[in-house]
C-alpha cells in the first residue's frame, strides 16, 4: 500500500522497514512537520540510552555484589543493606531520592536539547574504540 498524505515525507527515514512501512499509529507526524519528528527521535534515543543503562544499574548489583560501607553513616545504613529490586524504594533515605533527582535534573537540562536540530538525532560524534571510521 503505497503512503497517503503527509506521513510519505518519513518513508524514507531510518527504521522503516517492509511490510509495515513507516508506522504511527496514533498519528504524531500526520501534520508532516519534519522538526517535532526529528525532535521526537532524539527523545527517543535520549530515554532508550537511559533506559539501558537503569538495566544494566539494576543487574549490575546482583552479579558483581555492592559496595563496601556506609551509604548513609548517619542512618547507620550500609549498601549491603539496601535490597535489589523493587524492595530498595522503601530502603532509600529520603536526600538519597533527593539526590537522584537533582542527578537527573542535571543531565536533562546539560544538553543534547539541539542535536535534532543541527545533525543526526543521537549522534554525538562518539565513536566505539575499535572504529576504523575517521569521521
Amino acid at each position: 500500500q503505497e503512503p497517503t498524505g503527509r506521513a510519505f515525507a518519513f518513508e524514507n527515514e531510518l527504521g522503516v522497514q517492509s511490510p509495515v512501512g513507516f508506522y504511527d499509529p496514533v498519528g504524531f507526524t500526520a501534520d508532516g512537520d519534519v522538526a517535532s519528528f526529528r525532535r521526537r527521535r532524539s527523545v527517543e534515543l535520549k530515554h532508550g540510552r537511559i533506559s539501558m543503562l537503569a538495566c544494566m544499574g539494576y543487574m549490575t548489583p546482583e552479579i558483581t555484589g555492592k559496595f563496601p560501607g556506609y551509604l548513609s553513616p548517619s542512618l547507620d545504613l550500609k549498601f549491603s543493606d539496601i535490597p535489589n529490586g523493587l524492595a530498595a524504594f522503601s530502603k532509600m533515605p529520603a536526600l538519597g531520592w533527593a539526590q537522584i533527582a537533582a542527578y537527573m535534573g542535571f543531565v536533562e537540562l546539560s544538553g543534547g536539547f539541539d542535536d535534532y536540530r543541527t545533525g543526526t538525532p543521537g549522534d554525538y560524534g562518539w565513536k566505539a574504540l575499535t572504529s576504523s571510521d575517521p569521521a
